[in-house]
């Protein structure tokens, strides 16, 4: 239209080199205790004061001191001791060339090496940012089949426990996408790549690798955010597995129209299980282990065996729950699920530990 002035799109996450999202995508990092950090400073100064100490001293004749009687040992040391820290009184001086040259060669990286071990922190800074960024390079250009994460509320918390508990997923193929740093730090001590950002932005999900990832799944605070995300989702990734999560049952045929393939409604699931649980509290224990895979008994689907085809799942040693043709769930005493089928999936109650009886 005329008379609208047009304004190149700034600032999109994913047309920013990787040097850029340092600070934005941050990349798991092994923990280090800071009593550690300083033992290894300091034993890379002494090393490095030590073998100055030995180059100075096996080359004592090309030192001159102002007392003239010759460097001793002592005296080499308190010449790498002052020349390292960059003090140079001037009473100890290289004479002869030899001595000069070491001094260029040798003495002087390794005084620059010092100041960085002790008192490099700003240097320090810099090489962090760049090992971030060459990390992020690296993840981004070799990351596929991952899991994201949107919101690392109570919801999301919970569906990471369930992802790492299953032993399915790698740490590292989880990436948290949240507005919230502490949210984030905490993701970041389990080992996840954390994105900081709104996950209804498009770069912001693009930076996240959505486009390669094999499952999203969406659960913020709100009804109307988890729709946008879903939508937006689903517009980078048609072929991502997209579960997301709702507080109102009214809202799930948006979710659904959004392109999400499975929709949870946390509100009435939790009063479901609070209105059993006033009735029947052990079943609401036995869900709730179910849910759990650290320990007890677990809900988990595997793959059927050649030697299971033909049969009938219900004279498997499992207790199996249901059966997987084509995408299609189907229950254990539905007419589908009769007689196995090659490339069929069961769904059965895995025995993580041997429990006979759950305690209130």
């Amino acid at each position: 239209m005329k008379g609208i002035k047009r304004f190149p799109l700034v600032n999109r996450l994913n047309d920013k080199a990787d040097h850029e999202l340092v600070g934005v995508l941050r990349m798991p990092e092994p923990t280090v205790s800071p009593m550690r950090a300083i033992v290894k400073r300091v034993i890379g100064a002494g090393l490095a004061l030590l073998v100055t100490v030995l180059i100075v001293y096996f080359d004592r004749g090309g030192y001159r001191d102002a007392d003239g009687d010759g460097l001793s040992l002592l005296g080499s040391l308190y010449y790498s001791t002052v020349s390292l820290s960059t003090t140079g009184y001037g009473d100890i001086a290289p004479v002869t060339s030899t001595a000069r040259l070491i001094t260029v060669l040798v003495i002087t990286p390794l005084r620059v090496l010092f100041l960085i071990v002790l008192v490099g922190t700003t240097l320090e800074v810099l090489t962090e940012r760049s090992r971030q960024a060459f990390k992020i390079q690296k993840w981004r250009s070799k990351v596929r089949d991952h899991v994201v994460v949107v919101g690392f509320g109570t919801k999301g918390r919970s569906a990471v426990n369930a992802l790492l508990g299953d032993e399915t997923v790698d740490p590292g193929h989880v990436v948290i996408v949240d507005t919230d740093q502490q949210a984030l730090d905490a993701a970041a001590a389990l080992g996840l790549v954390t994105v900081h950002g709104s996950a209804t932005r498009s770069d912001v999900l693009r930076v996240a690798g959505v486009q390669h990832a094999k499952a999203v799944v969406v659960a913020p605070n709100r009804d109307d955010t988890a729709v946008l995300v879903t939508l937006t989702a689903r517009e980078i990734a048609p072929d991502a597995h997209i579960v997301a999560s709702v507080r109102e049952a009214e809202n799930v045929h948006l979710l659904k129209q959004s392109g999400a393939n499975q929709v949870v409604v946390s509100s009435e699931t939790a009063g479901r299980l609070l209105g059993m649980a006033t009735s029947t509290p052990l079943v609401v224990d036995m869900v709730e282990d179910l849910l759990t895979p650290e320990s007890g008994l677990a809900i988990a689907e595997r793959a059927t065996e050649p030697s299971e085809e033909g049969g009938s799942p219900r004279h498997l040693p499992d207790l199996v729950l249901g059966l997987v043709r084509d995408g299609t769930l189907y229950r254990v005493d539905a007419p589908q699920a009769d007689a196995i089928e090659p490339g069929d999936r069961l769904l059965y109650v895995k025995k993580v530990t041997q429990v006979d009886k759950i305690e209130r």
